[in-house]
């Protein structure tokens, strides 16, 4: 569990240094970015090494009904992110969509992924975003939604919902985790 705790921890003080160090991030300027991409990135394998290795305790298993709500809480969080990106007509609502989204991802794999190490990786995912939230709203409290969308942003942000949403079942079933049961 060293690497996926290491691979949290590099992933949350990437996305943090902005946030809780600005002036130090920002001497770097554009370089920066290329520096939080590449902790960000090395995060992410480290996570999904230290995952894939990870043995511990099982506290619950899923269930048919957790994984219904599971793939809804999943729909939604696919929707939350693509909403983001189209700027769809819950962005006039939800002021970090793209956060929300991974904070619904990471309950939705924690109802059905009762394992250390499935709580170790969601709850830490869930407790980041959440924290990132705050440190945004904190830095920005001002927010002001944007203008009505048009009906086609909804409906592209609908459409790349199912398709992502497919595609991310078909990976899941093809690495032996069947996210229908």
């Amino acid at each position: 569990m060293t690497l996926l705790i290491l691979g949290l921890a590099l992933w949350v003080l990437a996305h943090f240094w902005k946030r809780l160090a600005p002036a130090h991030r920002a001497k770097f300027g554009e370089k920066g970015k290329m520096y939080v991409a590449i902790g960000a990135g090395a995060g992410l394998i480290l996570m999904i090494i230290g995952y894939r290795m990870a043995e511990g305790a099982y506290y619950w298993g899923r269930t048919p009904a957790l994984t219904g709500i599971n793939n809804l809480l999943m729909l939604l969080s696919f929707y939350l992110f693509a909403a983001s990106g189209s700027k769809a007509r819950i962005t006039q609502y939800i002021r970090h969509p793209q956060l929300t989204a991974v904070m619904v991802w990471a309950l939705a794999h924690m109802l059905v992924n009762g394992d250390a190490a499935s709580i170790i990786l969601f709850g830490g995912m869930l407790v980041w975003a959440s924290s990132e939230i705050q440190l945004i709203n904190r830095a920005q409290p001002d927010w002001t939604p944007g203008p009505t969308v048009p009906m086609k942003k909804e409906i592209t942000a609908l459409i790349a919902t199912v398709i992502v949403f497919a595609v991310v079942a078909g990976v899941h079933m093809a690495l032996g985790y069947n996210p229908f049961g």
